[in-house]
């Protein structure tokens, strides 16, 4: 018989069918493969949700494997702290660190927000996203969405001038910011900036490999560029500031929430602009990057609603807003 004294811990892993598909420079997806972790203690229970990515080496066997791998330290009273060090950053440590944070949570009986201090988070503009594809479809799916303040837009190198003027012309009142997913190179860099501004874009995300994204800081840039594969937790952002202007938080790259806040405040004391960004993923993995999004500049945490459906008492989204997550979700 376990004893309720001592906490007990279960992952799984679970599909989501994406509504379409989801096309970026890197390839396409019809479903997104989630990771959930639930620390229980007594009565109650943490979770969190995490996704593994490929980009970085991940599979969800080998990120439940790594969870499972921590299940008699958290046995033996791991915290949530003590977990930064025991494991790497990682997709595995997100999912424990926020099913650790929502466990204390419950625990205190407070919000997460108020027992870590920090600013509560309130509704907010989200991007939507749209994916890479021709100028036509690009622009249909625009059209579509040009209600939204916010549209992020996948590029993916030669064609991208075309790409981002359909879209500008399909969803006229949009902000828009564009993601090239490190598709770009330095021989069309300059002109693909160009034809961003020329449509009014604010902000580029990873426009250049990681590791090779050394020109950017000998062009002078026209628009924002915002780092995301080129930056995963507080020890990355050393020698970024002369490439990137903002740089993507994203709690599967720094490991969890514990991470992310302090990547945010190191990131803003240096000054960088922020943005919280997501995997495709349901409202759990949402709720806890919702602590960051009040240092935020850029929201992207649209993971849901690219989804066929989404967990129940999921994130309320109302047109581009998105709302606090209730405690009956997360935190």
């Amino acid at each position: 018989m376990t004893s309720e004294k001592v906490p007990t811990l279960e992952a799984r892993i679970e599909r989501w069918p994406i509504e379409g598909n989801f096309t970026i420079s890197r390839g396409a997806k019809t479903e997104a493969v989630v990771v959930v972790a639930e620390v229980t203690h007594g009565h109650l229970t943490g979770r969190g949700e995490c996704v593994p990515y490929p980009r970085y080496g991940e599979t969800p066997e080998a990120t439940l494997e790594a969870i499972l791998g921590m299940t008699d330290a958290i046995g033996g009273g791991l915290d949530r702290l003590a977990l930064q060090s025991a494991m790497r950053p990682s997709a595995a440590r997100n999912a424990l660190d926020c099913a650790l944070l929502d466990l204390e949570a419950k625990q205190g009986n407070r919000r997460i927000w108020d027992r870590l201090g920090r600013a509560a988070p309130v509704p907010c503009v989200t991007a939507y996203t749209i994916s890479l594809g021709t100028p036509e479809a690009m622009a249909a799916a625009a059209a579509k969405a040009a209600h939204r303040k916010l549209l992020k837009v996948k590029l993916g190198g030669d064609g991208d001038g075309l790409r981002i003027a359909a879209v500008r012309k399909a969803a006229p009142d949009s902000e828009l910011i564009v993601d090239a997913n490190e598709a770009w190179s330095e021989a069309n860099l300059a002109q693909n900036l160009a034809a961003c501004a020329q449509a009014g874009v604010t902000l580029v995300e990873q426009p250049l490999p990681a590791g090779q994204d050394g020109p950017l800081a000998n062009i002078r840039r026209p628009i924002a560029v915002c780092a995301d594969e080129s930056v995963h937790d507080r020890a990355s952002l050393s020698g970024l500031r002369e490439r990137y202007d903002a740089v993507n938080i994203k709690l599967d790259k720094t490991g969890g929430l514990t991470e992310a806040l302090a990547m945010a405040d190191a990131a803003t004391a240096q000054g960088f602009g922020i943005m919280v960004g997501c995997m495709v993923a349901t409202s759990l993995s949402m709720a806890p990057a919702m602590l960051l999004t009040p240092m935020a500049r850029f929201i992207d945490l649209d993971g849901p609603l690219l989804l066929k459906r989404d967990r129940d008492r999921g994130l309320r989204y109302d047109g581009s807003l998105v709302y606090p997550p209730e405690a009956a979700l997360w935190g």
